[in-house]
C-alpha cells in the first residue's frame, strides 16, 4: 500500500498521531494530517489524498459538515474521495447518517490495525463507483440495501 496517500482527520493530536503509525505499519508512507474540518477541505484539494480518515466530531467543521461540503459532484474536485468516517459511539443512527453522508465506512474508536487495516484494503483493492439515491451521492452499497429505506431515513 506504499503509493497510497492518506489524509487523517481529527482534532485530537494522540488519535492523529496513533492513526498514523497504525498506516505507516500498513507500509504507507504518505499521510497527511488535519486537525480540523477546514483544514481537511484544504488538504484534500492540496494533497489529493486517495482516502481521508475523517473524525466525526472534527474541530469547527465536524465531520458531517465536511462530508456535505465534499459530496458535491460538479462543485467539489474530489467528490467521490473514499472516506473512512472515525466515531466514539457505533449508534445505528450514526451509521445510516454516516451512509448517507457518502462515507465508505464508519469505524469506532479506539480503531483496531486489524479492522482499519481490512477496510483500508477494500476500498483500495475493490473500489466501488459513487451514485446518487435520492439528493445523496454515496458509494454504490456493498450488500443490497434498500435505497428507498435510506432516503426516507433522514
Amino acid at each position: 500500500m506504499g503509493t497510497v496517500v492518506v489524509l487523517v482527520v481529527d482534532g485530537n493530536a494522540f488519535t492523529r498521531r496513533l492513526t498514523k503509525q497504525m498506516l505507516m505499519n500498513l507500509g504507507i508512507k504518505t499521510i497527511h494530517e488535519a486537525a480540523d474540518g477546514v483544514s481537511a477541505i484544504d488538504a484534500i484539494q492540496n494533497v489529493n489524498p486517495d482516502v481521508m480518515i475523517l473524525d466525526w466530531d472534527a474541530p469547527i467543521l465536524n465531520g458531517r459538515e465536511v462530508m456535505r461540503i465534499v459530496r458535491v459532484p460538479g462543485v467539489f474536485p474530489k467528490a467521490s474521495l473514499p472516506v473512512i468516517m472515525l466515531t466514539d459511539q457505533g449508534l445505528r443512527s450514526r451509521a445510516t447518517l454516516s451512509m448517507q453522508l457518502g462515507a465508505h465506512e464508519m469505524l469506532v474508536k479506539p480503531l483496531s490495525p486489524k479492522i482499519l487495516e481490512d477496510r483500508l484494503l477494500g476500498i483500495i483493492l475493490k473500489p466501488r463507483p459513487m451514485v446518487r439515491a435520492g439528493k445523496f451521492y454515496i458509494p454504490m452499497p456493498r450488500r443490497h440495501v434498500d435505497m428507498e429505506e435510506l432516503i426516507s431515513a433522514t
